[in-house]
């Protein structure tokens, strides 16, 4: 397969106009060339944070559900994908977790790369549209029981009962802990910090906010290195609060997600999460309560968005859409444009509307013609 003129977007190495060979499942050979371009070439989009879309749950999915789940986020620009559950008991964990590993062992090709587990280790009282019958706290003999090699990303409150006891079980098993639906305080956030827990769940939401005798959550989120998940659907997070944090941390901190639910990509309506009833009305998702509960987001109208909100440039946008999420989770040979990494990308217009998407050196998805 070769990409000729288009504008190259790499993390490192910044933008610039090339031809692209891309042989087998890998990068061949990239080619400079300068001047005009006619396509914009990213690292495809990596979601660590999705609960379900087109009316599949994860909690409920089979794996026809899955593929066609799968399908729908590289229409997207998707080539990394983490199915995530809500608090739920573990044998529903566990069959999450299970179908997952099948499913990715009997594909050579696949963007679905482990589960996330959002819960149920959290505290009830930042639960947002968990099940608060499902959350209890961490013992090591349960996460024994639901941890396995395709769990990649667990969400957890350091305030919690047996929080600091379980994390080597959960480290053992080379799992990064985040941080969420905590109502933890800075100095609680600060010793999971420094105990290894380098990630916050989609920030600021489930969480307490900024007091300046206080800092807590969001305080921890701006003055400690950590990574940041963010949904930038402009409902759970204004505009200028995504600015604000883009200008104090960086781009190298951000990590966007979707949280998606099954309602993405169909029409307003009650939808379940978890046993709870959700309702979607335009692109807002409530339990009954009016609580937020997930999002009806893309990673193609996030990645438009926060480029339209901050100003960034390209390469600070691959960074947020990708890199730093694959770095976070470890894996190193993806997310570059660079001689013999995985050609997991992109390719977009002007408008940042995806044309193409690319899957392990494989086009998955096309745009019609007139679209894009």
């Amino acid at each position: 397969m070769e990409l000729e003129r288009v504008l190259v977007v790499d993390p490192v190495d910044g933008e610039y106009t090339a031809n692209v060979r891309i042989s087998g499942t890998k990068i061949e050979a990239i080619a400079r060339i300068g001047g005009e371009f006619n396509s914009i070439a990213m690292p495809g989009f990596v979601d660590t944070h999705s609960h379900g879309a087109v009316g599949i749950n994860c909690m409920t999915m089979n794996t026809g559900d899955l593929q066609k789940w799968e399908r729908f986020a590289e229409t997207h620009g998707v080539t990394s994908l983490i199915p995530t559950t809500v608090s739920a008991d573990s044998n529903e964990m566990k069959r999450v977790a299970d179908l997952v590993s099948n499913y990715v062992s009997e594909r050579p090709r696949t963007a679905v790369r482990g589960v996330h587990y959002e819960g149920p280790y959290i505290n009830p009282k930042k639960k947002g549209a968990q099940n608060p019958s499902a959350i209890r706290p961490a013992t090591i003999k349960e996460l024994r029981s639901v941890l396995s090699d395709i769990v990649v990303l667990i969400t957890m409150a350091p305030e919690i009962e047996g929080f600091l006891e379980v994390l080597p079980e959960i480290f053992k098993h080379e799992i990064i802990v985040s941080i969420g639906h905590t109502d933890a305080t800075y100095s609680q956030i600060k010793e999971a910090y420094e105990s290894g827990c380098g990630r916050m769940t989609h920030f600021p939401n489930g969480m307490n906010v900024l007091h300046h005798r206080e800092i807590g959550c969001v305080g921890a989120g701006f003055l400690l290195p950590m990574k940041l998940e963010m949904i930038v659907d402009g409902i759970h997070t204004a505009p200028e609060f995504v600015q604000m944090v883009h200008k104090i941390r960086g781009s190298e901190a951000i990590i966007l997600v979707t949280d998606s639910l099954d309602a993405t990509g169909l029409s307003d309506g009650m939808y379940d999460l978890g046993g709870l009833k959700v309702e979607v009305k335009g692109s807002t998702a409530t339990l009954e309560d009016g609580t937020l509960a997930g999002s009806t987001l893309t990673m193609e109208r996030a990645a438009n968005n926060f480029h339209r909100w901050t100003d960034c440039s390209l390469q600070e946008l691959a960074k947020v859409t990708s890199y730093n999420a694959l770095q976070n989770l470890g894996i190193p040979n993806r997310g570059r444009f660079k001689e013999g990494f995985v050609a997991d990308l992109v390719l977009l217009n002007r408008k940042l509307e995806v044309e193409e998407t690319i899957l392990a050196g494989q086009s998955v998805f096309k745009a019609r013609e007139g679209q894009g």
